[in-house]
């Protein structure tokens, strides 16, 4: 995170990705002006990664959100938050190039265009909460990952002995079991190789979202009666302070559905020009944000209309449906799936910065920057590279126990949406606009951009206590059950 200017491609890259040139002069002319390959990305790429990084676990939640927040601020919160989303993402696609908008200085990464647009003073804290908000995110996936892999074996008990049945699994295995799955592909070298991946994924995140969505509209039908009420689950129900906290955390989830701005930037520099990847980044964003909402709505609406108050925390693993239990596990695979793909999204910009910044502080450290060929079967010859080894094998372990020790859905990922959403999806878009756009103090428009700010502030705040608070009450309930 300090003040630094990667280099460009030494020779043994260049040769690594082009070997079938004949010279490095050759392969260089393959690269872009700022050293790094040629970008091949388009708005379906784009898209892919979006739909990748947006329509995920939180999707399972919202019908719990609805439930406690009722029919019309439901409702309502989803679309604000759709639109905020969407449009402090043009203003940080605004500011990935510096100057000129097709032929100013690029700027690859969030921090980059933090460090371009305010300075070095705003590095650090960039840094350390986007890096730790994608750290959170991993474990987050993780534990959603580990408690579909879990529901496919309680379906199946279920099925087998019946609904009352005794059948409860431990996370902890099948979280091992994700966690040995991403040490694998984290292995694969930079974020622009997972494309494919990224696009399996939104495949499966599409899938388990209409699975989800038939199986509620089904239980609609089925029930004879649209279920729920204007204002969730009442005071009396559930008492005053609880309804509160409960509120703050289906605000932190809805939050946490949105966030994708993180790895924004990151994604937009996958794209080739012309047209100006501001302009297909916005068209992306929009094709994104647009597909997801409807299925969010959707999702939500009908899963809220078939158990009303009474809505489950994870429609696919919380039980609130058993039958075809076939569907239910091929739902809840998908799930493990889209999480995989959805894992490297959110991981492959860190493991690229941390690699980045140990290659230019040691430029001389044959661990850190020499490459050797292996050859595996079926795969052919891998250039493996000890650092990146090790380093990203210890990521994923940290965060596979952190998932063991925390395994609660709902309450981390109100705790992570709060972390995504005002300083990344909105402070840092807004004041990097503002000071790219050059746009005066006082004037209507940053009157406007500010105030929307404060107010996403307040409301990542609330969420924020209120997930913590969820945590410390689940903490409490593991604790006294053993």
């Amino acid at each position: 995170m300090a003040d630094m200017k990667l280099p460009l491609l030494s020779e043994s890259i260049v040769e690594e990705k082009y070997r079938d040139f004949k010279n490095v002069s050759d392969a260089n002319s393959c690269v872009d002006n700022d050293g790094n390959f040629q970008r091949t990305g388009n708005l379906w790429t784009a898209g892919g990664h979006i739909i990748t990084a947006v329509i995920g676990s939180g999707i399972l939640s919202l019908a719990w959100c609805m439930a406690q927040l009722g029919w019309i601020a439901g409702i309502a919160a989803m679309l604000i938050f759709s639109a905020i989303t969407y449009y402090t993402s043009c203003l940080l696609a605004d500011c990935y190039r510096s100057g000129h908008p097709t032929k100013g200085k690029r700027n690859p990464s969030y921090i980059d265009a933090v460090r371009a647009n305010l300075g070095k003073k705003q590095i650090w804290l960039c840094g350390l909460v986007q890096y730790t908000s994608l750290y959170g995110a991993a474990i987050g996936y993780t534990i959603t990952a580990s408690l579909s892999m879990v529901a496919i074996g309680r379906s199946n008990c279920f099925h087998k002995n019946g609904h009352d049945a005794l059948c409860d699994f431990s996370n902890n295995n099948f979280t091992i079991l994700f966690g040995f799955v991403e040490m694998i592909l984290s292995q694969i070298p930079n974020f622009d190789q997972v494309w494919w991946l990224s696009i399996a994924a939104a495949i499966m995140s599409f899938t388990y979202a209409t699975i989800g969505l038939g199986l509620a509209v089904a239980q609609v039908v089925d029930n004879r009666e649209i279920k729920g009420s204007l204002g969730g689950v009442s005071i009396g129900a559930i008492g005053e302070a609880e309804k509160v906290w409960v509120v703050f955390q289906a605000l932190g989830d809805i939050a946490f559905a949105y966030s994708f701005s993180v790895v924004l930037i990151e994604i937009q520099d996958t794209l080739k020009s012309p047209p100006a990847e501001n302009i297909t980044m916005k068209r992306a964003s929009l094709f994104g944000v647009s597909i997801t909402t409807v299925f969010y709505i959707l999702c939500a609406c009908f899963g809220y209309a078939a158990f009303g108050n009474n809505a489950p925390e994870n429609l696919l693993t919380s039980f609130g449906f058993y039958e075809p239990y076939w569907l239910i596990d091929f739902g809840n695979a998908c799930v493990a799936f889209h999480l995989l793909g959805a894992y490297q999204v959110y991981c492959q910009p860190v493991f690229a910065f941390i690699e980045q910044w140990f290659s230019y502080k040691c430029p001389n450290s044959r661990f850190i920057n020499d490459q050797y060929g292996v050859h595996i079967p079926f795969y052919g010859m891998y250039n493996i590279n000890f650092f990146r080894l090790i380093w990203r094998t210890a990521f994923v372990v940290s965060t596979t126990s952190l998932a063991i020790l925390f395994p609660f859905f709902n309450d981390v990922l109100g705790i992570l949406g709060a972390m995504n959403f005002w300083p990344l999806t909105v402070y840092f878009p807004v004041e990097m606009y503002i000071a790219h756009s050059k746009i005066q103090r006082w004037t209507t428009r940053w009157i406007f951009l500010q105030t929307l700010s404060f107010v996403c502030f307040l409301v990542s705040l609330t969420a924020a206590v209120g997930s913590i608070e969820g945590v410390v009450e689940s903490l409490k309930v593991r604790n006294a059950t053993g």
